[in-house]
């Protein structure tokens, strides 16, 4: 398959991976005409693009929407592996560090008991930029991340 995908055609699919949300399904939900306009194409260009793509099985596309197939993160080598974030927060600024949670990368967000306050599930790969961003705010006191070695049971 590789010798079928040229080289912009693997750019423009991992360029949709990082502006993709991961809900299962990587998916982009911009309209074309703006994606062509990102990734400095025609929209024209990036149709045709589109079309080898899901002839190779790599992207699903539809009416606003444009989601990765799996096979598509093993074609770029992505890790599908998920991380835990413990987070500890100073109470006071609790609401603020929530709103600016929710508009990261991440899956899952679990309010814990203990000697944490956050549980934050999220992918492998997104794990140093989510770690950086989690250093700047003001009212992390502290974090506790772990990677998935192994899923014993489902």
């Amino acid at each position: 398959m590789e010798e079928a995908i040229t080289q912009r055609q693997r750019e423009i699919l991992y360029k949709l991976y990082l502006m993709s949300r991961g809900i299962k399904v990587y998916t982009v939900d911009k309209p074309q005409s703006e994606l062509a306009k990102e990734l400095g194409i025609t929209r024209q260009a990036l149709n045709m693009h589109l079309h080898r793509l899901r002839e190779e099985e790599l992207v699903r596309t539809g009416r606003g929407f444009i989601e990765l197939t799996t096979k598509a993160l093993e074609f770029l080598g992505v890790e599908r592996a998920n991380s835990f974030i413990f987070v500890k927060i100073e109470p006071r600024l609790r609401e603020q560090v929530y709103e600016k949670i929710l508009k990261m990368p991440i899956e899952q967000v679990y309010r814990v008991t203990g000697e944490v306050d956050l549980v934050l599930v999220l992918e492998q790969n997104l794990l140093a930029s989510v770690l950086r961003e989690l250093s700047k705010m003001e009212g992390v006191i502290h974090t506790s991340s772990h990677i998935v070695i192994e899923t014993i049971k489902e």
